[in-house]
């Protein structure tokens, strides 16, 4: 018996979602507008995403 590589098996969208959210994901994102080399906007993406389980056993272990 062969197993595939990881690479070679079909994932369904789904299944990844829900093994990225288990741990946690930290999206972070930059963009910025300018015209002629001048920024003119900047926005800046900062995002955690994480069970709320495990947010809440963090909290509950961290000394005040």
């Amino acid at each position: 018996m062969t197993v595939a590589p990881v690479a070679d098996r079909p994932v369904a969208l789904i299944d990844l979602l829900d093994r990225l959210l288990q741990g946690g994901v930290v999206i972070t994102g930059d963009l910025v507008l300018s015209i002629a080399d001048v920024d003119l906007v900047r926005i800046d993406l900062r995002a955690v995403i994480a069970p709320v389980a495990a947010v809440a056993v963090d909290a509950a272990t961290q000394p005040l």
